[in-house]
């Protein structure tokens, strides 16, 4: 089982300026990290991931990137389709395509126009359809969303098949990893939450005729060098109030390595770490987990 380690930043996660944005984009390729994946907030100070992951694929050439997650409810799927097989060649094959439902908040629900109702079923007909423009020279399709005849999207992405990860830790959100994604990547998960719901997820795969990689499980890992605000912590209780917020957020980066080792015990091999905050100094940041967890990497 091949253990990776990568590094994301947060929806909530505001960046500064430019240069901090480079900083943190060098350091991850320098250190030998594996990915970075950035997440979506219409209404948050994160940017949007597709424009920063393209400047990330700009300035590197080892790097693999991913996002964690991107809405799709809400978007057209043929021009998401070739926004990211052509960021995929671009990069020379280095995209790591996640998508979600979007977080249950009124205003986001507002800007991708969807409602929540809605999200779901969107993304059930979206997603397969997607698929097929990676995959077929052209593309018939009638259904309640969309409607195309003889759908020709170039160009198609480096690696086929193009693995797609999905998130969300709902039981229907689980089955539907099974039953369309190829992997899952947990967030605000203990391992013990991870053991409970890789049941969920093969069986949906099984039932559907399909197998999900073993070694497509992963986990995102939140830590914070100065603790977390209150509102923080009562939005942890909310996401995961089976779990203390102490077990959803390290706040010392030398648990970091011991938390992954517990995460892989339970069959699990794909990480990223999310820090709470942004640090003073990218590169001495990175070079500190680094040290703390890259030995891990296989």
């Amino acid at each position: 089982m091949k253990t990776r380690i990568g590094y994301g930043l947060g929806a909530l996660a505001g960046l500064g300026d430019a240069s901090a944005f480079a900083a943190l984009v060098d350091g991850l390729e320098h250190h030998g990290f594996d990915s970075l994946w950035l997440s979506e907030r219409v209404t948050g100070p994160a940017p949007d991931p597709i424009i920063g992951l393209a400047v990330a694929a700009g300035r590197t050439r080892r790097l693999k990137f991913g996002t964690s997650v991107q809405v799709l409810p809400g978007r057209n799927p043929v021009l998401v389709a070739k926004q990211l097989a052509s960021l995929d060649v671009l990069s020379g094959g280095r995209l790591l395509p996640a998508f979600g439902l979007g977080v249950a908040s009124g205003a986001e629900q507002q800007a991708f126009g969807v409602e929540r109702a809605e999200r779901a079923p969107w993304f059930d007909e979206a997603l397969p359809l997607i698929r097929r423009i990676w995959t077929e020279e052209s593309v018939d399709h009638d259904g309640p969303r969309f409607h195309y005849e003889g759908l020709r999207v170039l160009p198609k992405p480096v690696r086929q098949p193009f693995d797609v990860w999905l998130g969300g830790k709902a039981p229907g959100e689980l089955r539907r990893v099974g039953r369309l994604g190829d992997g899952w990547l947990a967030s605000f998960a203990t391992p013990a939450d991870c053991v409970a719901a890789r049941p969920v997820i093969e069986a949906a795969a099984d039932a559907a005729g399909r197998a999900i990689d073993p070694e497509h499980y992963g986990a995102m890992i939140f830590y914070s060098r100065t603790g977390v605000p209150d509102t923080v912590m009562e939005a942890l209780r909310a996401r995961n109030p089976n779990a203390s917020p102490q077990e959803l957020v390290i706040d010392d980066i030398a648990a970091l390595g011991p938390r992954i080792e517990a995460y892989v015990d339970v069959g699990f091999s794909k990480f990223v770490l999310v820090p709470f905050g942004s640090p003073a100094d990218w590169d001495t940041e990175l070079g500190e987990v680094a040290e703390a967890v890259l030995s891990l990497q296989t």
